[in-house]
């Protein structure tokens, strides 16, 4: 592994010294996007591995942290939705001078199937389905880029394409002697 890919705390490594006011990760969110792209790559590098690494730790430091207090207050928690005849939602109650905010969403999910099924008994009824449900459609592109081109045509005024965040990654490149 090349030596700039290793974490540094203070950028000393003998083979890519930078100076001590060299910004740290802690730096960033004083330095403007132009002050970030003015750096040297090489410095571009080792900051973009720094937040990674930290990125990565602090997750998982998360995940302990949340795992340790589901461990103490998630029995608790569960039996004051039980005495307030809930099974989510949100509980308080205290713990020594805190308030603990338990907090236990719903997340409802639909059998599509059935849902289908039960669209077209509506409509058989001759009742409005959209009175009772939200019907939507949606096309997998992989599906779409696959048609024959007189159906994409077809369904091209109903397609539009965004994009998402864009994702920069600094790699170093390979040996080459």
């Amino acid at each position: 592994m090349p030596a700039f890919q290793s974490l540094f705390t203070d950028h000393g490594d003998h083979f890519m010294p930078f100076p001590e006011n060299t910004p740290t990760p802690d730096d960033l969110p004083s330095l403007s996007a132009a002050e970030v792209a003015a750096l040297p790559v090489e410095l571009l590098a080792i900051l973009q591995r720094e937040i990674d690494e930290r990125l990565k730790r602090d997750k998982a430091a998360k995940t302990r942290f949340d795992a340790g207090l589901a461990v103490r207050y998630a029995t608790r928690a569960t039996e004051k939705r039980q005495a307030a005849g809930k099974d989510t939602g949100t509980v308080r109650f205290d713990d020594g001078d805190f308030t603990v905010v338990a907090d236990l969403p719903k997340r409802v999910e639909w059998d599509q199937a059935q849902l289908a099924a039960m669209v077209e008994r509506i409509r058989a009824a001759g009742d409005d389905p959209s009175e009772y449900v939200e019907i939507g459609f949606k096309v997998p592109e992989r599906a779409y880029v696959a048609w024959p081109e007189a159906m994409r045509q077809g369904f091209e005024p109903a397609r539009t394409v965004k994009t998402g965040a864009l994702k920069i990654a600094i790699l170093p490149q390979e040996d080459r002697a």
